[in-house]
C-alpha cells in the first residue's frame, strides 16, 4: 500500500481497526514470550577453550569478561584488522549499548564487543565514536572462528564457510553476531545461545521505533541507509550500502 494514498477514515472507525489489530499485537506478544522461554530452555554447551582477549590492562580470559556477573552477552563487531572504520551496521547497533548497560550492569549481566582486529587498532575509532562499552579483542585467538564470525579465505573459497547455521553465501570474512555465556558458582563457563543476521534486530533499539512509523524501516537494502552517526550528512551526498551481513 502507497503512503501517498493510504485511506482515511472516521475516528469511529480508526478506534474499530486500532481494536482488531490490538488482538494480533497481544498474541504475538504471547509469542514471544514463549519464543524466549523456548531459547532460555536450550541445552548448553560447556566452554573447555583458554580463550584470550587483549583490553586495555592486557590479556584477559573469557571468565574475566564477565567482570564478576554470572551472564555475558558478547557482540561480535565486525572490525578486522587494517580496517580503519568498524561496520557500519554493527556501529548502529553499539550506538545502543551504553544506555543498556547502564542497567544491564545491575541485573547480573555484562556486555561487551569483540573484534577480530588487534586491540590498538580500533581504540581511534572508539574514541571517534564516543562509545564507553568494554570492548575486546582476539586476534590470535580461536573465539571469532570457533563462534561463527571470522571465516578464512579458503573456507570461502572452497565454499565450505558457514554463518548463521548454514553455507555461508557472501565472500565477507568478518561477519556479526552475538553469543551468549554463563558462569556458575563453581566458575564453569557454558555457551547458552549465538544469533546471527537478521537475529540481531532486537538489539536494535531504532528499528522498534522506526516499526511504529508510517513508513516504517523504509529500507531498499537492510541497513542500507544506516551510516555512521558522526556521518550523516556526508553521507546524504553520497549514497551507499552499509556493507554488513545481516540480510538474512
Amino acid at each position: 500500500m502507497s503512503i501517498t494514498d493510504h485511506p482515511v477514515i472516521s475516528r469511529e472507525q480508526w478506534l474499530q481497526a486500532r481494536k482488531q489489530h490490538l488482538i494480533h499485537e497481544k498474541a504475538f506478544t504471547r509469542q514471544r514470550d514463549q519464543l524466549s522461554a523456548e531459547r532460555r530452555a536450550l541445552p548448553w554447551v560447556k566452554i573447555d577453550q583458554p580463550y584470550r582477549f587483549q583490553g586495555p590492562k592486557g590479556q584477559l580470559s573469557l571468565a574475566e569478561l564477565f567482570g564478576g556477573r554470572s551472564q555475558l552477552l558478547v557482540y561480535h563487531f565486525m572490525f578486522g584488522a587494517g580496517w580503519e572504520d568498524g561496520c557500519k551496521g554493527c556501529s548502529f547497533l553499539a550506538d545502543h549499548f551504553d544506555g543498556a548497560n547502564q542497567h544491564l550492569a545491575h541485573h547480573d549481566v555484562a556486555l561487551v564487543a569483540v573484534s577480530h582486529a588487534p586491540y590498538a587498532e580500533f581504540q581511534a575509532f572508539r574514541q571517534r565514536m564516543g562509545w564507553r562499552f568494554d570492548w575486546y579483542s582476539s586476534a590470535g585467538d580461536n573465539f571469532n572462528r570457533d563462534f561463527g564470525v571470522s571465516l578464512s579465505a579458503e573456507q570461502l573459497t572452497e565454499g565450505s564457510a558457514t554463518y548463521n547455521y548454514e553455507r555461508a553465501s557472501g565472500g565477507e570474512e568478518e561477519l556479526p553476531g552475538l553469543s551468549v555465556f554463563y558462569r556458575n558458582d563453581q566458575g564453569e563457563i557454558f555457551h547458552t545461545y549465538s544469533t546471527y543476521a537478521r537475529g540481531l534486530d532486537l538489539l536494535v533499539g531504532a528499528y522498534n521505533f522506526l516499526d511504529l512509523t508510517p513508513k516504517g524501516r523504509n529500507e531498499q537494502q537492510i541497513m542500507g541507509w544506516v551510516r555512521h552517526h558522526d556521518r550523516y550528512e556526508e553521507a546524504s551526498k553520497n549514497k551507499g550500502s552499509s556493507g554488513c551481513g545481516c540480510e538474512d
